[in-house]
């Protein structure tokens, strides 16, 4: 599978995401207006602009999705598993365990008590809500199969619905979490039916008037970099909004970021791992580490702010995993690819399975 590209930026796409961070904290620190404009383009404490460049970054990759692999995915429940069990059974719990760690033994002396319990809340409320929209990035850059990922994704939604607030409730003793759930239909609109059923109608309407080779051939060439360039302004728009924040508390976010860091890559080697144990193909296996790294950090900001307040402890820890989430993410993609010779065999033993069931 060929490697993904910005074109002559590919060889450096880490300086250029640096670069972006950088723009976008100075845009947001000299030029504030800009952020306050786009911050009033939101609905449902989903920003507009962002879900529109999440979306043109989704766009390419279904439209590479053969639709009756979506149905075929039942049939690979292992990648499924690992993922459910994962974000649901695990990562929740060492979030907590590892914010409690850094927060209230490690960092103690520099954190007040009652302001580290909310550092916690805020953590808690990322790893309860996997992610949405930019696992199907992180998936595309890995060289995951976008339609075992689309499954992924649809099922953890459903799930999000039933099991989000009782696993935060549990972890943080509240009673009174209540999903906003017109921030999570309005992301799963979005960020999967939308893109989805767009890829579907073009793929289905150019393959039948023009045939699969023009389309794969030519077509799709079309849309090459776009992902990347909609990640790139995305980061700019992301840390633009956070640029005073991130100059005004460079401690805080510091201290913050640690656990979810940690977090991060150990969830990803955990879902990653038992995938290889499972011998579970790269493409499923990458996906499968993806979604259980990042989270859905529109839900989180939004149940922070609903249940603590918007200059609390608990919203300052859910913008800081918005913060570390990409550039930690983009390092993961590429671990993910560089391991890839490692799942050689699981995908030779995958192929054979198969071509029996054939």
């Amino acid at each position: 599978m060929s490697t993904k590209k910005i074109g002559f930026f590919a060889q450096y796409l880490s300086l250029w995401v640096t670069l972006c961070i950088g723009i976008g904290v100075l845009i947001g620190v000299l030029f504030p207006e800009f952020p306050q404009t786009l911050g009033r383009f939101e609905y449902a404490r989903v920003s507009i602009p962002v879900a529109i460049l999440i979306w043109l970054m989704i766009y390419p990759m279904m439209l590479k999705v053969d639709f009756k692999s979506i149905v075929n995915a039942g049939k690979k429940p292992k990648g499924l598993f690992i993922t459910l069990v994962v974000n649901w059974l695990v990562k929740p719990f060492t979030m907590y365990i590892f914010a409690w760690f850094f927060l209230k033994i490690i960092f103690k002396p520099f954190i007040p008590e009652a302001l580290s319990t909310e550092y916690i809340a805020g953590a808690v409320l990322l790893g309860a809500a996997p992610c949405t929209a930019m696992v199907f990035v992180w998936s595309y850059l890995s060289d995951g199969d976008p339609a075992y990922t689309v499954v992924q994704v649809a099922i953890n939604d459903l799930i999000i619905l039933f099991a989000f607030a009782p696993i935060v409730a549990f972890l943080l003793g509240v009673s009174n979490v209540q999903v906003p759930l017109d921030t999570l239909f309005l992301s799963v609109v979005l960020f999967v039916v939308i893109p989805l059923g767009s890829g579907y109608l073009t793929r289905s309407i150019l393959v039948k008037r023009r045939g699969l080779v023009w389309f794969e051939g030519k077509f799709l060439n079309y849309f090459n970099g776009l992902t990347e360039a909609g990640l790139l302004l995305t980061l700019i728009i992301l840390f633009s909004f956070q640029g005073k924040t991130i100059l005004a508390n460079p401690l805080s976010i510091l201290m913050i970021a640690v656990p979810l860091v940690v977090q991060t890559y150990f969830i990803f080697f955990v879902g990653f791992g038992a995938s290889k144990l499972l011998k579970v193909p790269y493409e499923i296996a990458a996906p499968s580490g993806m979604i259980g790294a990042s989270n859905f950090f529109e839900l989180s900001v939004a149940v922070a702010v609903s249940l603590f307040g918007l200059s609390s402890g608990a919203a300052l820890a859910t913008v800081v995993g918005v913060l570390v989430e990409v550039p930690i993410m983009l390092s993961l993609v590429s671990i993910a690819r560089s391991m890839r010779p490692l799942y050689i065999q699981n995908d030779i033993e995958s192929t054979e399975e198969e071509t029996v069931a054939v």
